[in-house]
């Protein structure tokens, strides 16, 4: 089966958050099962030097867009056995950053409207399209109302996985025919809450919608996780379905990670506390080992749960605990973390910023990954953690819940610790459960265990997406 992957970024070239990790690890997944899955994102002039000098020219032609012809090179490699392309115009490609700039929707409307122009030029017609969030919404809608007739297009299906809702492509009606290039007449079609809504469209338009967990399929039939999109999903349930995210085990590997200060395995999960030592030495902490080590990799934004942190962080810092966050986002919270670094220089750092080397150091040194989100439509870090043998508190909503099973001091099943409300003392509470557990030897021997025997590759989620585009 022949599969397009269309997305706005995508690893090993360019990576902002967990799309750039789905994007880079499920084409592979599939390949590796025999299916021909392709890549297609745009050519950032962001994507490093090292990695644009083995890209191939294959060709050049114009798109038409509205009122205006635009230029798109393509251009091709191969990583992994998987093949990529480049959609090539620095107009809109050439820019400092990949999202927040002034005229994103034209440039991701010229960036879907080339992933289905340029089936042509690559001699590739795949079977399913399968788009990604709002930046590629418009590809089953330029598919549905202009490529029909082509019958090349006619038997293209398409899939929309939504990886996270609340960012939907929401416009003012007077771009609708100037800048997408789609007549007044599908104004019913575009629009949604009063303006034009390019994740509706999508939903509207393909065949089937996927979401990155379960529980979240299920969570944005609700008002409180929809973000206004509950109503048109409900309606269109019958297309929805949630398959849980995996994460490239190859590159998030305690045995060949370069950036530990020492490697370890499920059989030699011991030695993890050499890294612990090294990155209480490397940040200045106090060397101790018998003090749990919490940490947190995350956007430091409202949705990740820092508002959590406000009533309750002198309490938590008031333990016998060590805490280290790696992030950046509003500078409010940013200035948050800063404060109670300095207030608690003995027990607490904040790195602000995003550095995978010191990302690495944490899952891999410290005892317990904290991730108190808000929304979670699947998550890759507790994960990584659950990887690492580090073990995770979380808000039980969307992947979340699907992928950290509490642990049960009885028959001592679970691989990690949750609380079930969004509040700060349930989740000091699922702390203070959690600071139990490590200091039961056995308990904590257990969970342990647990976590680092689990499977959280591709394995099985790419079976079922698998079943998705074969079905359809």
């Amino acid at each position: 089966m022949k599969i397009l992957y269309a997305a706005s970024e995508a690893s090993p070239f360019i990576k902002v958050g967990g799309l750039g990790d789905v994007a880079g690890s499920l084409p592979k997944a599939l390949c590796d099962k025999g299916e021909d899955a392709r890549v297609i994102i745009p050519l950032y002039s962001a994507i490093r030097a090292e990695l644009r000098e083995n890209l191939t020219f294959i060709t050049n032609f114009e798109i038409t867009l509205g009122w205006r012809k635009s230029y798109c090179g393509i251009f091709t490699t191969t990583v992994n056995g998987v093949i990529y392309y480049f959609i090539d115009n620095e107009r809109y490609f050439n820019r400092g950053k990949i999202y927040g700039e002034f005229d994103d929707a034209e440039r991701f409307a010229f960036f879907s409207k080339a992933v289905v122009d340029v089936l042509p030029y690559i001699d590739f017609y795949p079977d399913v399209i399968n788009a990604n969030d709002w930046h590629t919404a418009l590809v089953p809608v330029y598919l549905n109302l202009q490529y029909r007739h082509i019958p090349e297009y006619q038997n293209i299906r398409t899939v929309f996985s939504i990886h996270n809702i609340e960012f939907q492509g929401k416009y003012g009606p007077e771009i609708l025919e100037k800048v997408f290039g789609i007549s007044s007449y599908h104004t019913g079609l575009m629009y949604y809450g009063e303006c034009i809504n390019l994740m509706k469209a999508a939903i509207e338009c393909c065949d089937k919608i996927v979401t990155v967990s379960k529980t979240y399929a299920q969570e944005i039939l609700n008002p409180y996780f929809a973000f206004g999109l509950d109503s048109i999903l409900r309606d269109r349930q019958y297309k929805l379905c949630g398959i849980v995210n995996g994460i490239d085990t190859d590159t998030f590997n305690p045995e060949t990670d370069k950036y530990l200060y020492k490697n370890y395995s499920f059989k030699t999960r011991n030695f993890k506390f050499l890294n612990k030592k090294g990155l209480q030495e490397e940040m200045g902490l106090p060397i101790r080992s018998d003090v749990p080590f919490i940490g947190m990799v995350t956007r430091l934004t409202s949705q990740k749960g820092l508002d959590l942190f406000r009533p309750i962080m002198h309490e938590l810092l008031a333990k016998d605990v060590q805490f280290i966050v790696l992030g950046s986002g509003d500078s409010g919270y940013e200035e948050f973390m800063r404060h109670f670094e300095y207030k608690y220089h003995d027990k607490m750092r904040a790195y602000i910023g995003f550095n995978p080397e010191v990302a690495s150091k944490i899952y891999g040194s410290c005892d317990m990954f904290l991730m108190p989100s808000k929304s979670e439509p699947c998550g890759l870090a507790q994960m990584i953690a659950l990887r690492y043998g580090t073990i995770p508190i979380v808000n039980a909503v969307g992947g979340l819940r699907d992928t950290v099973i509490p642990y049960n001091p009885i028959d001592k099943s679970g691989n990690g610790i949750n609380f079930q409300t969004y509040n700060s003392y349930d989740m000091l509470d699922a702390i203070n459960r959690a600071l139990d557990i490590y200091y039961n030897k056995d308990d904590f021997a257990a969970i342990k265990k647990n976590a680092m025997s689990g499977d959280y590759s591709w394995s099985k989620a790419v079976l079922e997406y698998m079943a998705v585009y074969h079905n359809l």
